[in-house]
């Protein structure tokens, strides 16, 4: 979800709702304690070097139970930190803390933003240079230390 889709579902809404992957929601009194621009400079594993940026949501489980953020008041801190951030309209990563800070995507469904379980990927897949084992067919049968033999159990 980039950031202007985030600031047209907050203009629909009066009570602002995250839930969790575990379909657990974010308890009301949380602090929306940053808004900020991450760049991440890299180079993946085919040898190209990428840039990618986020714009990024920290929440924060205060000790003030009576905190309510309205969804006015975030879209409010969005265009602020445009404003003085010069934030692109880029993709939304939201941190929260679980066992330790968790990132997560984030969608929009049901008047709620739901946080989504990021996952790794290999960007380089048709020319990843990692060494990938090549079996030779000459090979075959060579070896009898990792075969399978009749009543040995392993087929």
């Amino acid at each position: 979800m980039i950031l202007s889709e985030v600031k047209n579902s907050l203009a629909g809404i009066d009570e602002l709702k995250f839930v969790l992957p575990s379909g657990a929601i974010v308890p009301t009194h949380f602090h929306v304690t940053e808004v900020g621009l991450v760049n991440k400079k890299f180079i993946d594993c085919g040898g190209t070097i990428r840039n990618e940026e986020v714009v990024n949501f920290q929440l924060w489980e205060g000790e003030d139970t009576d905190h309510r953020l309205a969804a006015s008041k975030l879209k409010d801190i969005i265009e602020l930190s445009e404003k003085l951030l010069a934030l692109p309209d880029a993709e939304v990563e939201v941190e929260y803390q679980g066992e330790t800070i968790g990132k997560f995507d984030l969608a929009f469904e049901n008047n709620m933003f739901h946080l989504q379980s990021k996952k790794t990927n290999c960007l380089a897949k048709d020319k990843c240079i990692v060494p990938k084992p090549r079996l030779k067919f000459a090979d075959l049968g060579k070896s009898t230390e990792n075969a399978c033999t009749p009543g040995g159990g392993c087929c």
